[in-house]
């Protein structure tokens, strides 16, 4: 087994190193040691997406991630279809913006019909607004999401807008997760 203790460390660090750690050897076994919740989930679900079962345990301020891989999880998660829709503003297409926020409506609303539902959503910049709890597509999003969609808003930009207290679906992200996800998608739908 591997020991990775990154406590005293913040996002997005501690997902990078893991990351390095996987790449550089052949890892069956991990236990990785953290002392910050949003980092231990940021870590869990990065082993998660690479096949790895893990069980979170806290002892005062210290998360223990102890992590095994599983090779059937390890190869669905490289073979299969990841649909990924980036959001990065409030409108859909240039213009006018009334009608922007149809096309918005309109776009969500035929997302939720699809035959393969997206993996995940990502908002970033004023994209972050849909997602929070005066958004006029909230009901939508939780829809959405309650057929299993991950709904993920850029924690930077919920900061820049005042909105971190108001998110109202899905939850709070980091650059390095955003970036992986493009990564790790197989498309990406951009209205």
């Amino acid at each position: 087994m591997e020991y990775l203790d990154l406590r005293g460390m913040s996002c997005p660090v501690p997902v990078i190193e893991t990351k390095k750690l996987l790449e550089s050897k052949d890892i069956k076994e991990i236990e990785v040691l953290l002392d910050n919740p949003a980092s231990s989930e940021n870590v869990k679900r990065f082993l998660e997406s690479k096949g790895f079962t893990t069980v979170t345990t806290q002892e005062s301020d210290i998360y223990h991630i102890k992590s095994v891989l599983d090779e059937k999880k390890s190869a669905a998660a490289g073979v299969a279809k990841k649909l990924l829709v980036y959001i990065d503003g409030e409108t859909m297409g240039r213009g006018n913006d009334e009608l922007g926020k149809v096309l918005v409506r309109a776009f969500l609303n035929t997302l939720k019909e699809l035959e393969t539902k997206p993996w995940r959503f990502i908002f970033i910049n004023t994209g972050v607004k849909l997602a929070s709890q005066e958004s006029e597509y909230i009901g939508i999003l939780k829809e959405i999401e309650a057929a299993g969609v991950e709904i993920l808003s850029c924690g930077t930009c919920l900061d820049f807008f005042n909105l971190k207290e108001k998110i109202g679906v899905g939850r709070i992200s980091n650059m390095f997760e955003i970036l992986s996800s493009f990564s790790e998608a197989t498309h990406v739908i951009r209205p």
